[in-house]
């Protein structure tokens, strides 16, 4: 009975939580070209990360001999331990490589799976003892699959790695046993996880509060179950997580709190090198990745718009968002019904991301917002994150992305381990006949995306920002600030921000659509009279109250053989090069 009321309300809070979090999200007000500061500029190496210390560690990877696949290992690591409200090693990964001797561009999808032992009946039973029939909660074991970014990690190295992984966690390793200063921002968000997640079982009182509190800023904060299991890889490799040490201790909790998940579901991990999938933008080579990632959803909308121009509109005019998010109410309806894990469902990739579908679904846009929108594709209807990027004085670019899904993740910590479990599983669809439906072994919807373009057959522009279903229309906005609007990738960053809420979910059930036209939000720096005659033309706006991501950005400029780097200016980030 406990059981059944406690549920109910620990995942109000955590839901309370994530809008915690974007009430308290620091917008940009500012003018239309406004630049916080220069971009970055460096020709042997770059990285840009939401942490300044894991910025330092990736690029003294690079300065030792590494390229930049260690260095983003590196950083991604120090993330975890310096920023565990967005990630860890308790969550996903997904990242696009470009490797220069070999002239080609490589994508990983270091995604988990959930438990084999739990069918979608036995869920279904569950959830009805939960009192939450209709979703998945964020806060119970349900939620959990199998974190892969410590499989991304090792795949990527054994590919592509140059030092030893003993040398790229070894700054982590340090920070991890004697501490580091908190930065505000992750000081914020932590203040505000703890109370929601300090009542989970487990050891999270124990390895993410000082005598039950948060840190604060500038307080010195260390993690040294997390530095052991860093020692744990660098000497035992990606073996002891997936089917040793650690392994048997998630595999323990796991029985002994309920969950499914088992040792044989850590061992079976695997994590997959995919195709990138990728469409040209006035000339530019897109890059993203399909399947259960949302990187569809750039690429469409790039498509959809590819047949405005945009530059003569102006950036962040009545006439371009209007655009954009008619673009984004379209392609979100196919996005709440078309990705899906491809190994469980036939995605219909090709239609998707054709030149002929995007101009059939610029047809329905009129210069009136649009309340009713339904996807495109025939049959179906009858049937939130750190990012960073690195590269290396060889040209190798790298392009990652790394989550737990809400903030610090489920909050179960296993003892001994560092971290916290992500909540992923709560991504997946109930409906038995939704392509993105819970089975058994299957990886359930992401958000996270990384990016990547091409100019002319070259690397040229690696990005990403975090932001959960915000992050397609943070591409957008970044490729189109560069390409259209001739900004660079600093002010590129800076500028104005919007994002469009209400539309259809990959959770939701078939046939749902958008009905009410949904809500747009602008960041404060908005002319006014611009909010007008949006709001004539029927959009429904408001002034901040959303979450508009957080940013980095590495640009490569083969013509002066530089890197230019950019960070998200509203929070922690840093650009630095050499």
């Amino acid at each position: 009975m406990l059981r059944f009321i406690l549920v109910p309300i620990i995942s109000l809070l955590f839901n309370s939580l994530l809008i915690d979090s974007v009430h308290a999200q620091i917008d940009r007000p500012t003018g239309e070209h406004f630049q916080t500061r220069s971009e970055v500029i460096g020709q042997r190496g770059m990285v840009a990360t939401s942490h300044p210390l894991a910025t330092q560690i990736g690029l003294d990877i690079l300065k030792k001999g590494g390229n930049a696949i260690d260095a983003a290992i590196a950083a991604n690591s120090a993330m975890g331990l310096m920023e565990p409200t967005g990630n860890g090693i308790g969550g996903d990964l997904f990242a696009i490589i470009w490797h220069e001797e070999s002239g080609q561009i490589y994508t990983i999808n270091a995604s988990g799976r959930s438990p084999m032992g739990l069918s979608y009946d036995r869920l279904m039973e569950e959830l009805d003892e939960l009192g939450s029939p209709n979703r998945i909660p964020p806060s119970t074991l349900l939620s959990v699959s199998v974190p892969g970014a410590v499989g991304g990690w090792f795949d990527m190295h054994e590919r592509f790695g140059s030092l030893s992984m003993a040398d790229i966690l070894e700054q982590s390793i340090y920070y991890a046993e004697n501490g580091f200063p908190v930065t505000e921002a992750i000081a914020d968000s932590w203040q505000r996880s703890v109370p929601v997640l300090s009542s989970q079982p487990g050891a999270f009182v124990e390895t993410f509060t000082i005598d039950g509190r948060a840190p604060e800023k500038g307080e010195i904060f260390s993690n040294p179950d997390l530095g052991n299991t860093f020692r744990l890889l660098a000497e035992e490799g990606r073996s002891a997580f997936y089917e040793g040490e650690i392994a048997e201790k998630m595999d323990a909790f796991m029985r002994e709190h309920g969950g499914y998940l088992r040792y044989e579901d850590f061992s079976s991990h695997r994590s997959e090198w995919v195709d990138p999938i990728s469409v040209n933008y006035r000339g530019y080579d897109i890059y993203q990745l399909g399947g259960n990632s949302q990187g569809i959803a750039v690429l469409q909308m790039l498509n959809i718009l590819e047949g405005y121009d945009l530059s003569s509109m102006g950036f962040a005019s009545e006439e371009t968002l209007h655009l954009m998010v008619e673009a984004k109410k379209l392609v979100y309806e196919d996005r709440a019904k078309y990705y899906a894990d491809s190994d469980f469902y036939d995605q219909p990739l090709d239609k998707l991301l054709s030149k002929e579908y995007a101009a059939e679904r610029r047809e329905l846009i009129t210069d009136r917002a649009a309340r009713r929108v339904v996807s495109g594709v025939d049959g179906l209807h009858q049937g939130g994150t750190i990012y960073l990027t690195t590269a290396d004085k060889d040209g190798n670019m790298v392009s990652l992305i790394q989550s737990n899904f809400r903030g610090m993740g489920t909050g179960f910590v296993v003892p001994g381990t560092g971290f916290s479990l992500q909540n992923r599983g709560e991504l997946f669809s109930l409906d038995p006949d939704h392509p993105n439906a819970y089975e058994p072994g299957k990886r359930p919807f992401h958000t996270i995306i990384p990016g990547f373009a091409m100019k002319d057959g070259k690397p040229w522009f690696s990005f990403g920002n975090m932001g959960g279903g915000y992050q397609p229309v943070g591409h957008l906005s970044l490729i189109t600030n560069v390409i259209d609007f001739g900004m660079n990738i600093q002010a590129a960053g800076d500028a104005l921000r919007w994002m469009h809420a209400g539309s259809t979910q990959p959770t939701d059930d078939l046939p749902d659509i958008l009905e009410d036209g949904g809500t747009l939000h602008l960041e404060s720096a908005i002319d006014y009279e611009t909010v007008r005659a949006l709001r004539s033309r029927g959009h429904r706006v408001q002034i901040g109250m959303e979450f508009f991501g957080r940013y980095q950005g590495i640009l490569k400029d083969h013509e002066k053989g530089v890197y230019f780097g950019a960070s998200e200016s509203r929070v922690d980030g840093q650009a630095a090069g050499y």
